[in-house]
């Protein structure tokens, strides 16, 4: 069967449906995932709010009972739903349907094996896209069977498992889901949860009528932010369109960036597991290393990317990982990420401290000054990362995850995407003025 060449991403499959993506693909993709993992047992199947996801995930189905493979069908779900289904039911693996934010005309498909361990291109996702284009599968003595399963009110008990609701405040807050899988999701704490909260964006639309369901970019969350406003709410949080990340945004309508999140939460787990590893990723932010240490904690540096995060995890035991881009790693969510829990822990975060959101952030904002990640379309990475490394070769560099420099008041993190034409780059300084000028210096560089 032909693919198309950028269909396997580095990480899970995504592409334009009709085109790159089909049901015929997908279809091979339930075949090729039950050839290739390693357990015996059934696989946990869910889509979300995408007008092609259903169809799609049928196709997936139907490809693994092809295969022998036994399907639990949970249905219409968020992305972290897939990975509690599999590590709590014991499966041998999952698969989900979605393209996350992407843009409506596009969809995808994440898979894990079992324990929610990630599959990606380095893991098995090549295996499989080699059977794919071989037509080779393996011949199997039965067709596995499909059983539905509701898992909504078990996901969010465990969701729930990592906070004590009873000591919140009753925050009057608005809640952004973006048409995404977070609306389906949000009523199910209606009750259990002293929150009242302003719904936004609830209905589940996959075309996103309101705006893309992308909180990691500002102009996204205009709506969210003048609500916060308007009606001098305490605080909001934003769901990205399958439900996997969530951000904050305090009562001044400042969105949290994912450095600070990421701080915050790591000082959480550390007055919970003392002296432990904290995992953070490539781009993340000295503040992360900084607030890790001050509180006993051990800075383990991962890759970028869901893969790496939780393979460093595991192999230092750590009760949590974070990443700048807002994914968020939690030991007891079998090392996977979630948008409810990370939304969540970061409420009983709130709370704990006794201030406002805008005043918790304001002590770690101080620190550094940090720009978002930027993107830049280079003919050829690798000599333009050679080039950077011959222009800042006073600074101390290292090859982790791309080309990181480091200099006593900046620093900067230029890194190939996994999955699109860009190198993206990070900068961070102890001063704005500091951040500007380096900023201005390398954006020159990497137009050039």
């Amino acid at each position: 069967m032909n693919i198309a060449p950028n269909l396997f991403k580095a990480y899970d499959i995504r592409g334009l449906v009709g085109s790159e993506l089909t049901s015929p693909i997908a279809e091979a993709v339930g075949r090729g995932l039950a050839d290739w993992l390693p357990s015996m047992g059934p696989v946990a199947v869910g889509y979300d709010m995408r007008p092609d996801s259903r169809e799609l995930a049928a196709a997936v189905r139907h490809g693994l009972t092809l295969q022998g493979r036994d399907v639990i069908d949970i249905g219409e779900v968020a992305s972290d739903m897939i990975y509690y289904a599999v590590g709590s039911l014991k499966a041998a693996g999952g698969a989900m349907v979605t393209a996350s934010h992407n843009p409506g005309q596009y969809n995808g498909i994440k898979m894990c094996a079992e324990a929610a361990r990630p599959i990606s291109i380095e893991t098995g996702l090549a295996d499989i896209r080699d059977a794919i284009e071989a037509d080779d599968y393996k011949v199997v003595d039965r067709r596995g069977e499909i059983t539905k399963r509701n898992i909504m009110d078990a996901w969010v008990t465990h969701a729930l498992s990592f906070v004590e609701p009873k000591s919140w405040p009753a925050y009057h807050i608005a809640v952004d889901t973006g048409n995404g899988m977070g609306g389906e999701v949000m009523p199910h704490l209606d009750d259990k949860t002293p929150l009242v909260i302003e719904p936004m964006f609830y209905k589940l639309d996959g075309t996103f009528p309101n705006h893309p369901a992308n909180p990691l970019v500002a102009a996204n969350l205009v709506d969210e932010v003048a609500e916060i406003k308007a009606d001098r709410l305490d605080f909001g949080i934003a769901f990205d369109g399958d439900g996997d990340r969530a951000f904050l945004v305090d009562e001044t309508g400042r969105i949290v960036p994912g450095n600070i999140m990421s701080a915050f939460l790591a000082k959480h787990f550390l007055k919970q597991f003392p002296g432990s590893n904290i995992i953070y990723d490539a781009r993340n932010s000295r503040l992360v290393v900084d607030v890790i240490t001050e509180n006993g904690g051990i800075p383990i540096k991962s890759r970028v990317g869901h893969s790496f995060i939780k393979q460093a995890m595991r192999e230092n035991d750590a009760p949590f990982g974070g990443e700048f881009s807002g994914h968020f790693y939690f030991r007891d969510n079998y090392y996977a990420d979630s948008g409810l829990i990370a939304a969540l822990v970061g409420v009983q975060v709130v709370a704990d401290s006794g201030k406002t959101l805008s005043g918790l952030v304001d002590e770690y904002a101080s620190r550094y000054a940090r720009s978002q990640e930027n993107n830049f379309k280079v003919a050829d990475k690798a000599a333009m990362l050679a080039r950077l490394e011959r222009t800042f070769a006073d600074g101390e560099a290292d090859h982790f995850d791309g080309l990181t420099v480091n200099y006593a008041d900046w620093w900067f993190n230029a890194r190939p995407s996994n999955t699109e034409p860009f190198l993206r780059l990070n900068v961070e300084a102890t001063t704005p003025q500091r951040l500007d000028e380096k900023l201005d210096q390398l954006t020159q560089i990497l137009n050039g």
